[in-house]
C-alpha cells in the first residue's frame, strides 16, 4: 500500500469521543469536508484554528438552542485526521448529547464507525499502523506499564524501528538489483559479499528483536501468574485475600477447586492475571482429574507460579520441583496455625533439588518459602513485594517491544525470507526474497513504497550519468 497526500472522502463524520453515561462533559468530534459547515450552521461562527471558543448552539432547523459549549477547529491538514476536524464539548446529559447528534445527522453528516476517525488518521498518512494500534492500546490500558508501553509505541519507537530495517533492506535490495540490471556498469567488485553480510546482520537483529520472551505481548494482555500445590494449602483463600474479594470458593473439604478461577489485577503498575488451581493429588474422579490436567497445563504454561503449601507440612512443598526455575516462589501458608512454642515460620525451608535464582537457594540448597496468613493477611505484603520483583525484573521496559501477534507473524515471515536470500543460489531468487522481506516489514506499519527502490539505485550508483 502506497500512502501519499490525503484521500478523497466524500462525506462527513461525527462521534462521541468520551464514555457513554452522565457526565459533566462530553465532547463530539467531527472530521470530514463538511466539519466547518456544520459548526457554522449549529454555532454561527468558526472559531481561530485551535482555541476554544464559547459559543451558543442552535438547532438550524428549528432555532430552538441546544447548549452552551465550547468549540474548537482543527482545519485540515493539521488535524489528527488530516481532514478538516471540529469538537464541540458539551454538558454531559444524555438529552444534550442526543439532541446535538440529530442535529448534525440532520446536516448530511454521519455516525462513524468505530475506529473512523483513527482509520483515517492513517490513511492521510498521520500514523502509522503500529501508532494506531498504540492508541487503542493507550484507550484500553488498565494499570501503569501498559500506559507506558502504549505511549512508546505511539510515540512512534516501535514504527522508527521497523522502518529503520525496511530502509536498511530496500538499499541492500537497490544494491543487487544494480548488480542484476546493470552488470556493465562500474560496481564495485566486493558488493555481493557485502550484500550477504548485511543480510545476515540484518536477520540477526530482527531475531534478537523476537527472542523477547512475548514481554510486550504480556504487558499487553497481562502476565500469567498460576498459584499451584497440595490439596488444603490455602491456594483459593490466597487468591481471595490478594484480590481483595471473594472470587474463588473456598471450603476444608479436599478438592474444592475443581476449575481454574482468573482475577485481573494491578500489581505494583503491571498487569497480572492469577490463576487458582485444583489441588494436586492423586484422584480417581474423573472431573477432579480433569482439574488435575488443567492446573498442571495452566502451571506449565504460567509466566510464574506461586506454590503454595501447608505450613505445617514443608515436605508436602516436594512437588515445586516439578516447575523448577526462579519463576517459581514458594509461599508457606497457614503460618496463623503455628503453636507459640514452634519453630518460627519465617524460618520454613525445603530441602530438594536446588534453583537458582531470586529467593531460592543456589544448587544443591534449601529453598526458602515466603511465611503468609491467607486468613489473616500477614506476610501477603512481602508476599506481593517479591512478585512485583520478579514481574519488574522480567518485564521492565526498557526498549520498543513487540505487542501483537501480527507485528510476530511478519517479522518471522521476514527473517525466513532473509534466510533463503542468504542461501539463494541465483541473484534473480536472492532479490525475489528480498522482496518478500521487504513487504513482510511493511505489512507492520502499513506502508510499502515501491518507489523508493529507484530512488536508492539512482542516487547510490548514478546509473545513467
Amino acid at each position: 500500500m502506497v500512502r501519499g497526500g490525503p484521500i478523497a472522502t466524500t462525506d462527513t463524520i461525527f462521534a462521541p469521543a468520551t464514555a457513554a453515561g452522565r457526565a459533566a462533559i462530553c465532547v463530539i468530534r467531527l472530521s470530514g469536508a463538511k466539519s466547518g459547515p456544520a459548526v457554522r450552521a449549529l454555532a454561527g461562527s468558526l472559531p481561530a484554528p485551535r482555541s476554544a471558543r464559547r459559543r451558543r448552539l442552535v438547532d438550524p432547523e428549528s432555532g430552538q438552542p441546544l447548549d452552551e459549549a465550547l468549540v474548537l477547529w482543527f482545519p485540515a491538514p493539521a488535524s489528527f485526521t488530516g481532514e478538516d476536524v471540529a469538537e464541540l464539548h458539551l454538558h454531559g446529559s444524555r438529552a444534550v448529547l442526543t439532541a446535538v447528534m440529530t442535529a448534525l445527522g440532520r446536516l448530511g453528516l454521519r455516525l462513524a464507525e468505530p475506529g473512523e476517525f483513527t482509520r483515517r488518521a492513517f490513511e492521510n498518512g498521520k500514523l502509522d499502523l503500529t501508532q494506531a494500534e498504540a492508541i487503542a492500546d493507550l484507550a484500553a490500558a488498565e494499570t501503569e506499564a501498559q500506559r507506558r508501553q502504549a505511549l512508546r509505541q505511539l510515540d512512534g519507537e516501535l514504527g522508527s524501528l521497523y522502518r529503520g530495517w525496511s530502509q536498511r533492506l530496500t538499499r541492500i535490495l537497490a544494491h543487487l538489483e544494480a548488480v542484476i540490471d546493470f552488470p556493465d556498469e562500474d560496481l564495485p567488485a566486493a558488493i555481493e559479499r557485502r550484500i550477504n553480510d548485511e543480510i545476515c546482520l540484518l536477520a540477526a537483529q530482527i531475531g534478537h528483536h523476537l527472542a523477547d520472551g512475548r514481554r510486550g505481548e504480556r504487558l499487553r494482555d497481562g502476565i500469567a501468574v498460576a498459584i499451584v500445590g497440595p490439596v488444603n494449602a490455602g491456594k483459593s483463600s490466597l487468591l481471595n485475600r490478594i484480590a481483595q474479594r471473594e472470587a474463588a470458593i473456598t471450603s476444608p473439604f479436599p478438592g474444592t477447586t475443581r476449575d481454574v478461577v482468573e482475577v485481573a489485577i494491578d500489581l505494583a503498575g503491571y498487569p497480572v492475571v492469577l490463576a487458582d488451581t485444583a489441588g494436586l493429588r492423586e484422584a480417581d474422579d474423573p472431573v477432579e482429574q480433569e482439574g488435575l490436567r488443567r492446573a498442571r497445563a495452566r502451571a506449565a504454561a504460567a509466566d510464574i507460579r506461586l506454590f503454595v503449601f501447608d505450613a505445617r507440612h514443608p515436605e508436602s512443598a516436594t512437588a515445586a520441583a516439578l516447575w523448577p526455575g526462579p519463576d517459581t516462589l514458594l509461599v508457606a501458608n497457614k503460618i496463623d496455625l503455628f503453636e507459640p512454642a514452634a519453630k518460627s515460620p519465617a524460618e520454613v525451608i525445603i530441602s530438594g533439588p536446588g534453583r537458582g535464582g531470586c529467593g531460592s537457594a543456589e544448587a544443591g540448597g534449601a529453598m526458602p518459602a515466603l511465611p503468609v496468613s491467607a486468613l489473616t493477611g500477614s506476610g501477603i505484603d512481602a508476599l506481593l513485594q517479591a512478585l512485583a520483583s520478579r514481574v519488574s525484573e522480567t518485564y521492565r521496559i526498557e526498549a520498543p517491544l513487540l505487542t501483537r501477534a501480527r507485528h510476530r507473524e511478519a517479522l518471522e515471515e521476514a527473517v525466513r525470507a532473509l534466510d533463503r536470500a542468504r542461501a539463494a543460489a541465483l541473484p534473480e531468487l536472492r532479490a525475489e526474497d528480498l522482496r518478500l522481506a521487504l513487504r513482510s516489514l511493511g505489512r507492520i506499519t502499513g506502508m510499502v513504497d515501491v518507489e523508493a527502490l529507484l530512488d536508492v539505485i539512482f542516487r547510490d550508483f548514478c546509473i545513467g550519468k
